[in-house]
């Protein structure tokens, strides 16, 4: 029996879809900068003189990175309730974990591109009398922050996809809509195939952009080594 592809019920329930979309994008740029925030944070902490301050960033990191990020979200809405005893909407709880998720990721960015700065770099910071956040401030986060630029993109490309998940808690994004139209249409190939094509579309031109920032930088930290 071959299959008949009947795309035609999409014409009119596309809009539908754009607003998964929608929220999808919403969800994924408060997670990111939400998350570089944190990660910043952390990430000064991982390289921080104070041992106690190491040993929060270390913490938070490795217990975030070495757990599924499935798992942090439904323990955000489903159990962080129980113990609180105030329940989150699905926005929230997604927005939440979402954040910390690429908090964890963002801060080992931050941390490998302040660790690349060089040391004749600190040395002098602190021949003019900075303090260590004084030093992050001035002199070591602006340079290491271009080097970072494409592993930020990476990042993002990946959190995008991760905004997947909030599909499991009924978050209304363009995975839990598209789950919904399948159902009810009984269409789940044409409607799964939609939202690849409309990932694809938006993904591909940011993934290509990324590879030619990182080429560009490369460029450039070669004619500067130079």
């Amino acid at each position: 029996m071959v299959y008949k592809w009947d795309f035609n019920f999409l014409l009119q329930l596309g809009p539908l879809l754009l607003k998964g979309l929608e929220n999808t994008a919403k969800l994924w740029l408060v997670a990111l900068v939400c998350g570089l925030a944190i990660g910043m944070v952390m990430g000064v902490f991982r390289t921080a003189p104070s041992r106690l301050l190491r040993a929060i960033g270390t913490l938070y990191v490795e217990t975030i990175r070495n757990t599924p990020g499935l798992v942090q979200l439904i323990w955000i809405f489903y159990a962080l309730p129980i113990l609180t005893g105030m329940q989150s909407s699905a926005w929230v709880a997604a927005s939440v974990s979402l954040s910390l998720y690429t908090g964890a990721y963002s801060a080992e960015i931050y941390r490998a591109g302040i660790a690349s700065v060089e040391l004749g770099q600190w040395e002098a910071a602190r021949a003019l009398g900075f303090g260590y956040l004084n030093q992050m401030r001035y002199v070591v986060l602006p340079q290491a922050l271009m080097r970072m630029i494409p592993a930020f993109g990476n990042r993002a490309i990946e959190l995008a996809k991760a905004t997947t998940l909030a599909s499991t808690i009924a978050f209304a994004d363009l995975l839990y809509t598209a789950k919904m139209i399948a159902e009810d249409q009984l269409r789940p190939l044409e409607t799964y195939t939609a939202v690849t094509l409309i990932f694809t579309a938006v993904l591909l031109p940011v993934s290509y952009a990324v590879v030619l920032l990182e080429r560009r930088l490369g460029q450039k930290g070669s004619v500067h080594r130079d």
